[in-house]
C-alpha cells in the first residue's frame, strides 16, 4: 500500500460514521480510531510551544518521525522566519520505514517550528507554524 493509498483511507475513515478499523497487510497492520479514550499508536508528548492564535498550522499527515532536514547532516528543510512557496518541502515524516515529503500548503512565512529532529509526532499534531503570504 503507497502513503498516498493511506492518506486516501484516512481520510476516508475520517468522514465515515466508522469508529474503528484494523488492517492488515504483507505482515504491517494500520490502526485508526475515533475513539477519544484510546491512545494512537505513535505519540508525543504536547509540543512545548503551541501555535499563536492568528497562526495557522501544519499538521502531521500521519503518525511518524519528524525529520527537520531532508538527509542526515543538512541544514532544516525550513526555519522560523523562512518564506516558502506551495508545495516546497517543509519537512520529512517517516512511518513504517517509508519517508514522506511533507509540502507548504501555500506560499507562506514560516512562524515557529514546534517539533524538534527525530521527535515523535500524532496524526494531526501541529509541526510548523505559518502565515500565509
Amino acid at each position: 500500500m503507497t502513503n498516498q493509498e493511506i492518506f486516501e483511507l484516512m481520510d476516508r475513515f475520517e468522514r465515515s460514521a466508522i469508529r474503528t478499523l484494523r488492517l492488515s497487510w504483507d505482515g504491517t497492520t494500520l490502526e485508526m480510531s475515533k475513539d477519544a479514550l484510546a491512545a494512537p499508536a505513535l505519540t508525543s508528548p504536547a509540543p512545548a510551544a503551541a501555535p499563536a492564535p492568528c497562526e495557522s498550522t501544519i499538521d502531521a499527515p500521519l503518525a511518524g518521525v519528524f525529520y527537520a532536514a531532508c538527509a542526515p547532516g543538512e541544514a532544516p528543510c525550513v526555519r522560523e522566519g523562512d518564506r516558502v512557496k506551495q508545495g516546497d518541502t517543509v519537512c520529512l515524516m517517516e512511518a513504517m520505514k517509508m519517508i514522506s515529503e511533507i509540502p507548504a500548503p501555500c506560499d507562506c512565512i514560516i512562524t515557529r517550528v514546534l517539533k524538534e529532529n527525530g521527535e515523535l509526532a500524532g496524526y494531526g499534531e501541529p509541526l510548523f507554524g505559518y502565515r500565509p503570504c
